[in-house]
């Protein structure tokens, strides 16, 4: 049975998912609490290569069911070996990425299926979903410009703003679970709503 905290940090690329995810997990640990800060996709040996595929961009051939089972493929081996584990051993699971981003990304962006997403995600996993989701709120047109240009990060501006609109309508749709919080401003700022969004969820 799960014991400890699954967390998950989502938006689009450029967000600061990373940087707020370590300060999360260090205030946590000055909390006292014992943390594991993970990421989607490559989180594994196995999924470091997984996530090669799905972000170099010379592999414009991938086709989008591909590209959905592949990062539940991902998902299957990253819960197995690391977030269940950890879970199981009372830990604090703080996850960049989860099924929502597969949802926004292949779903609301690429147009796929979102009951099909659900349903072969929710068998990767095992059934596992987070407890608390924080997605951090932003532009696409302006937090796209801080990243580097991977396979999906090359997609338009159009595709993200489906995306963030995906992520939004989750939002809506499970307030309890899912907190809104703004990626604007500095990291110091950020990480203080991200904290607020935790307030009465950590024991």
């Amino acid at each position: 049975m799960q014991q400890g905290l699954f967390i998950t940090l989502e938006g689009i690329d450029g967000v600061g998912k990373t940087t707020q995810a370590l300060l999360l997990k260090g205030e946590l640990e000055r909390q006292g609490y014992s943390v594991l800060h993970t990421f989607e996709p490559g989180g594994t040996k196995l999924g470091s290569k997984i996530r090669s595929l799905l972000l170099n961009p010379e592999h414009e051939e991938l086709h989008s069911m591909t590209e959905v089972l592949l990062y539940a493929a991902d998902r299957a081996q990253h819960v197995a070996e690391k977030v269940l584990p950890a879970l199981k051993d009372g830990k604090m699971v703080i996850c960049e990425r989860f099924i929502d981003s597969s949802i926004a990304y292949q779903g609301y962006g690429l147009g796929f299926e979102i009951e099909a997403i659900k349903t072969i995600n929710h068998w990767a996993a095992g059934g596992l979903w987070p407890d608390l989701t924080v997605y951090l709120d932003g532009d696409p047109a302006q937090f796209l410009a801080k990243t580097k240009g991977d396979r999906i990060e090359q997609r338009t501006l159009d595709y993200y703003n489906r995306v963030r609109r995906g992520f939004l309508e989750i939002a809506q749709a499970e307030p309890d679970r899912v907190k809104v919080v703004s990626a604007e401003g500095t990291r110091e700022a950020v990480s203080q709503r991200v904290l607020q969004a935790l307030e009465g969820r950590c024991g």
